[in-house]
This record gives C-alpha cells, sequence and structure tokens, in this order.
C-alpha cells in the first residue's frame, strides 16, 4: 500500500509510523485509519520494535467530523461503521503484535487517538501533551479502546469522569496517574521515544512474550496468570536469544540479542 497520510520507515530495527495531517493535528480519517492499520501489521513482520507517533503539533486530535459521508437526516446513520473493519484492529493489532511498541504523544491525544496512544507498551509523552475524551462533546460515546485501556489504568472514577465530563488530562497528571511512562519536553519527544524504542529493539525475543503475558493478565485470574507465565516461560527458555543470553552471563560480556 502507497501511504499518503502516514510516514513509514524502519531505522534500527524499529518501524517508525507517523500520521502525517499536521493541518488538521493528524485527525482520523478513514484513510489514515486504512494506511495506519496496514503499517500496523507491516511492521511486526519487518521490524523488533515499532513507534507510533506524529508530525506537528498534535498525536491525533480524534475523528474528523469533517469528513464526509455523515448524514444526519438518515435516523439509521451508524457511526461506529468504521470502528469493526478499520480503527478496532488497529488497536487490537498494537496490542497483539509480537514486538514492543512504543507511543509518543505531543500535544493532543483526543477520541480514537487517545486510545491509540494508551495502546502503546511504553507511552513516551510531552511536558504538554493532552490526553482527553472529547466524545461528550459532540454526543458520541468512547471508542479506540478508551473505555477498556482508561478504567484499566487509572480505574473506574477516573476513567468515567474523563469519559463523562471530558476534562483535558495534562501529560505531568496522567504520569502521576500511571497511565503513561515518561514525560519529556516537547521537543524531545520523538527523539526520546526513537531511544527507548531502539534499546527495546536490541532486547531478546521474550520482550514479545513478556508483552503477551503482561497484556492477557488484565483480564486473567491469578491462576490463569500462573499458566500463561508456565507456557510463557517455555517458549522463551526455547529461543536463541536465550542461549546467547545464558552464554553472555557466563562469559561476563553483554548479551547480543538476535529477536530469534
Amino acid at each position: 500500500m502507497a501511504y499518503e497520510t502516514i510516514l513509514y520507515d524502519i531505522i534500527d530495527d524499529v518501524a517508525v509510523i507517523k500520521m502525517n495531517q499536521p493541518k488538521t493535528l493528524n485527525a482520523m480519517t478513514t484513510q489514515m485509519g486504512e494506511e495506519l492499520l496496514d503499517a500496523v501489521w507491516r511492521a511486526e513482520k519487518e521490524a523488533r520494535a515499532m513507534l507510533v507517533g506524529s508530525v506537528g503539533r498534535g498525536f491525533c486530535s480524534g475523528a474528523n467530523l469533517a469528513e464526509g459521508g455523515i448524514d444526519l437526516t438518515d435516523p439509521n446513520r451508524d457511526m461506529g461503521g468504521n470502528l469493526d473493519g478499520i480503527f478496532n484492529p488497529i488497536i487490537y493489532q498494537m496490542r497483539a503484535a509480537q514486538i514492543p511498541v512504543v507511543t509518543a504523544v505531543k500535544g493532543p491525544a483526543a477520541g480514537v487517538g487517545c486510545g491509540i496512544a494508551l495502546a502503546g507498551d511504553m507511552i513516551v509523552a510531552g511536558e504538554n501533551a493532552i490526553f482527553f475524551q472529547a466524545f461528550s462533546k459532540v454526543g458520541l460515546a468512547p471508542d479506540g479502546g478508551s473505555s477498556y485501556l482508561l478504567v484499566k489504568a487509572i480505574g473506574r472514577p477516573r476513567a468515567m469522569e474523563m469519559m463523562l465530563l471530558g476534562p483535558k488530562l495534562k501529560a505531568p497528571q496522567a504520569l502521576e496517574w500511571g497511565m503513561i511512562n515518561r514525560v519529556v519536553g516537547d521537543d524531545e519527544v520523538d527523539d526520546r521515544a526513537l531511544d527507548l524504542a531502539r534499546e527495546l529493539a536490541r532486547g531478546p525475543r521474550s520482550l514479545g512474550i513478556i508483552k503477551r503475558v503482561a497484556w492477557a493478565a488484565l483480564d486473567a485470574s491469578f491462576e490463569t496468570a500462573l499458566s500463561n507465565e508456565r507456557v510463557a516461560q517455555r517458549e522463551a527458555g526455547r529461543t536463541e536469544d536465550f542461549g546467547e543470553g545464558v552464554a553472555a552471563f557466563r562469559d561476563k560480556r553483554p548479551a547480543q540479542f538476535k529477536g530469534r
């Protein structure tokens, strides 16, 4: 697929994906969603880590309601039509990808943009980044996985307030609440996020396994989590990287992992 609304590059085994519609603060369109989904699928095959960010002052200002196709005279209109085929698969694939995913958030991460930001395994935000649920302001309901990701990250009371009232949550507060991992200067977001993604890309194959176990634990019983760990340890123990890790430990040298 040729990309017109996003950028895609491989840098040091990191698939760098950037939403590239800065004039609208990267408001999500159907085309951008289709391209982003393709890129996320592609990244898992071509890289050892993924970075999802943006060009310009905003991460993603939510769905572009100015995009054509909304018939307000149709009482049976379905504003969730693109969720099944485009936006839900983006969130799902970011979570399911067997490589670590870093999101780099500058400016607003609103609506579906908030969901994409929170779907990262590690989230780096600029000091002036804001996260908010704009749905109640236009008479819609949360999407992009926000109702799940927010509740799991910050608890029901705080998530409920964000969804019902739509306050703008600033990055330092999001960090304090445990919703994101790091806050850096606005002009450092891209570089710091790429540094983090590079570090993850140099890691062992087990990082993808760790990610899978951690996400699964959100919905698992204690017994199931223990069982998942048992399966994960067997899988990790059979990787080439485990052999390299043991050899490096014995030789008292840094391990050189290959992601296999």
